[in-house]
């Protein structure tokens, strides 16, 4: 468990992302961009427009 960015991107296979004590997204290292884990980190869809 980190919430050290290039940490975990640099050691991991797959990351788990939670958000209010809830898993919010799994993803292989493939599809793991910055971008994508904040998204999920703070509760959104990386991607998908929220009105």
């Amino acid at each position: 468990m980190s919430s050290e960015m290039p940490e975990v991107l640099g050691m991991s296979d797959r990351i788990l992302v939670m958000h209010e004590g809830h898993l919010s997204g799994e993803f292989p290292i493939e599809q793991a961009t910055q971008e994508v884990l904040m998204a999920a980190a703070v509760g959104k869809q990386y991607g998908v427009k929220q009105e």
